[in-house]
């Protein structure tokens, strides 16, 4: 009896995206590989968790992905193939988010004889009950993601070196004599941030479901003048974590993430920190401070302006939680 339109193998849709790279097949391979990095390297990722790592020679790994598809946030979890002779990760996503039924596809990175790198992106998918409509959308997302992560690698990977000088990570942190739970909340609570941060002008926060949060921001800069950020946030309050994903960044940058990480130190207080890694951009950063401008000088600039505000937000939580403490019987 021949399959049935209604069978996996029948309903499944194919998609297939390339694009040449001016960097070596090792150096693109080594960028899909890291997907610690990949909210700083694709646009459309948010966060990623390593569940099981592969071995270095290659093999399985287990990730959890955050990523914005269409105008939401959807989490699914996946599981990667490495195989580093060839060149290849094959995936596919064991825990899916609706209306996607079943996701997997193949990394393909080839070297090619001018020394450039070909990537292809294969992507194999069905919908919930192959509905039509469902179909569409993932179509649309999985085309507008595959084109925007493969511009994306391409030019991150033609950074070459100079992306060391692009990309950086740094922290501030403050002791709190109180509990890790009033932090987060302070934290987590982003839509009352106007009313207890003065940097803060204006905050509007939605959630596609708790603890995926949008957030569209006015922030008022020591000269008095402000500018607007987009974000996505992840929230783990089991885990007092939030990690976020600016998708509105200002001119001088290429990227920008972060976290709020809260621990307890074992005698009453805790330590919260923000973290910020951020990467560069040159061009905008000619445009924004000039001609003559240095990364050194940009680098700097980005660390005070993003580490001033997070120390201005951490010392509210600090005195938020603290006084929660006083005032307990």
């Amino acid at each position: 009896m021949a399959p049935t339109a209604t069978s996996e193998t029948e309903a499944l849709h194919v998609t297939e995206h390339s694009v040449t790279v001016a960097a070596s097949a090792a150096a693109v391979y080594a960028l899909v590989a890291d997907v610690t990095g990949w909210p700083q390297v694709f646009g459309p990722t948010v966060h990623v968790e390593v569940l099981e790592e592969a071995p270095a020679d290659g093999g399985d790994q287990l990730l959890r992905i955050w990523a914005v598809a269409g105008d939401k946030v959807r989490t699914w979890t996946s599981r990667r193939f490495l195989d580093p002779a060839a060149r290849t990760i094959t995936f596919r996503q064991v825990v899916t988010a609706a209306p996607v039924a079943a996701m997997g596809g193949e990394w393909r990175i080839q070297e090619l004889e001018d020394g450039t790198t070909r990537v292809t992106l294969l992507h194999d998918y069905r919908a919930v009950d192959g509905d039509p409509a469902a179909e569409e959308l993932i179509e649309r997302a999985v085309d507008t993601n595959s084109r925007a992560e493969l511009l994306a690698l391409k030019n991150t990977a033609e950074q070459g070196d100079a992306r060391e000088e692009l990309h950086f990570t740094f922290s501030d942190s403050e002791t709190v004599f109180g509990a890790a739970g009033d932090v987060y909340a302070f934290l987590e609570r982003a839509d009352l941030w106007p009313e207890r941060l003065p940097h803060v002008a204006r905050l509007d926060l939605t959630e596609d479901e708790p603890g995926i949060q949008h957030m569209d921001m006015d922030t008022r800069s020591p000269d008095g003048s402000t500018h607007n950020t987009t974000s996505v946030r992840v929230c783990f309050e089991d885990r007092d974590v939030i990690v976020y994903k600016q998708l509105r960044v200002p001119v001088a940058m290429a990227g920008h993430t972060g976290r709020w990480v809260i621990e307890s130190l074992g005698d009453g207080t805790v330590r919260a920190t923000s973290w910020h890694t951020v990467t560069l951009d040159p061009e905008g950063v000619r445009t924004a401070l000039g001609p003559e401008a240095t990364l050194a000088e940009a680098r700097a600039l980005v660390r005070r302006s993003l580490g001033t505000n997070s120390s201005t937000t951490l010392r509210h939580a600090k005195q938020f939680a603290e006084e929660a403490r006083a005032q307990q019987p």
